[in-house]
């Protein structure tokens, strides 16, 4: 329902050449400061812009701030191992390669992801095979990963999603009763909790991202944290050329250690030991002002806020809402179109599912010949077809909205301007759909 007086206060929608609620936008999410500039500058001083050699010894777990950021790391979520990275990107490909991946092998993923998620997969030689997602909290529902195990499965990667945890006590259960390993990709969700462990520590290993749009950033990065000793050697060997160091560490298993350079920097490493410092303030200004924002929007028909499933915390990486354009008789497009306009990104949807990527569709990844999609035992049956993951396409197509003005240096005042401009859509809703039409018919 339209809040009263919005229709009066403004005359016409700012897509329609109104003025906006907010004119300029929102103002851009940044969180370095003095802290992480005066670590950057130590860097500088010191020379050692980078602590790795591609060689057995000391300098082939990389330099101080690298090694400090880990042991950082180990100690916040009371893990055995922490292998930093140059991107969570690198994190899951060293993850799927640690264990002990095989050509064919199949990996049940989420489909309502970053790319890098099921690609990871198919670096390894093996197979993505996408399960659906739950409708609550967007993670991978624990059934519909029992529906798609075949005798060739070998582990489950699950994604928690815009800061909340996937059902990951069902996962890992799921995981050990059939014997799979389990991944958590924890990008968005750092220190989000599931039950009485933080997202990261259920899975066999855990993946965090520093990347410039995450809660915590140094530009790029990403950390793996393990419990496992043989997961953590080989996420290090892959790390940093670990075809050239099992010899001189007396490796014996190298299979998938063949390394990449995806040694983390020093300079990366010093601003991401600063922010994940702040790491709880900085998740407190989301949760304070995504707390605010689910209050207001209890007053609009037709916008449902986040859920925040029982005994499980949400650090709003992205403020997760579902759109009925039933109720406000927009379309959804449209509506986040209209939104935006007034200062106020809305993005309808997320990605599209992965599964509809051409290279899956087309089966198409390495060489010409279809490796790794041939080398599964069930290629020719194997289906990327649309309507694959239901509730995925329900909400990409239709109900999934997301926003970022909750983020800092938003304030209570920007999040009530905000529900103002939804009410003011709301409002000049016969105006907007006219628009629509003559938009529709080339008018």
């Amino acid at each position: 329902m339209a809040k009263a007086g919005v229709q009066q206060k403004y005359d016409a929608l700012a897509l329609l050449g109104g003025p906006a609620v907010r004119p300029g936008g929102q103002k851009p999410y940044n969180t370095i400061g003095a802290r992480e500039k005066q670590a950057v500058i130590a860097v500088l001083d010191s020379g050692e812009l980078s602590g790795f050699v591609a060689s057995a010894g000391p300098e082939f777990w990389g330099g101080t701030h690298v090694r400090a950021l880990e042991a950082a790391f180990k100690q916040h979520f009371g893990v055995r191992h922490a292998i930093a990275v140059n991107s969570a990107t690198s994190g899951l490909h060293c993850a799927t390669l640690a264990m002990g991946l095989n050509p064919g092998d199949e990996v049940v993923v989420p489909p309502y992801t970053m790319s890098a998620t099921a690609t990871a997969v198919v670096m390894a030689g093996a197979v993505p095979v996408f399960a659906d997602i739950e409708p609550q909290t967007f993670g991978l529902d624990p059934q519909s990963v029992r529906d798609n195990l075949t005798p060739y499965t070998k582990g489950i990667i699950a994604v928690n999603l815009f800061g909340h945890p996937a059902r990951l006590n069902e996962l890992r259960e799921l995981a050990d009763e059939h014997g799979l390993f389990l991944i958590e990709d924890n990008a968005q969700a750092p220190d989000a909790m599931c039950g009485d462990r933080k997202a990261g520590t259920v899975g066999d290993c855990g993946i965090f991202s520093l990347n410039r749009h995450k809660t915590m950033q140094s530009g790029e990065g990403g950390v793996l944290i393990t419990n496992d000793d043989k997961i953590a050697l080989k996420a290090a060997l892959v790390r940093n050329h670990g075809e050239v160091v099992v010899a001189a560490m007396a490796v014996d298993d190298i299979v998938n250690t063949m390394g990449l350079n995806l040694r983390m920097t020093e300079m990366e490493a010093a601003v991401a030991g600063v922010q994940f410092d702040r790491l709880a303030e900085l998740n407190e200004q989301r949760q304070v002002n995504a707390a605010y924002l689910t209050r207001r929007l209890a007053e609009v028909d037709g916008i449902a806020p986040p859920d925040v499933a029982a005994g499980c915390s949400h650090v709003y990486y992205l403020y997760a809402m579902k759109y009925d354009a039933e109720v406000t008789g927009i379309p959804r497009n449209i509506f986040c179109e209209a939104l935006t306009a007034e200062g106020f990104y809305t993005r309808a949807g997320y990605v599209k599912p992965i599964y509809l990527e051409p290279m899956y569709q087309r089966k198409l990844a390495v060489g010409s010949g279809g490796f790794p999609f041939t080398a599964s035992p069930r290629n020719a049956s194997l289906s990327y077809r649309k309507g694959l993951c239901p509730v995925t396409e329900r909400m990409q197509d239709h109900e999934l909205m997301l926003t970022t003005v909750f983020q800092p240096p938003s304030q209570q005042h920007d999040l009530d301007l905000y529900v103002e401009a939804i009410h003011k859509v709301i409002a000049h809703r016969e105006a907007l759909l006219a628009y629509r039409t003559r938009g529709a018919a080339g008018v």
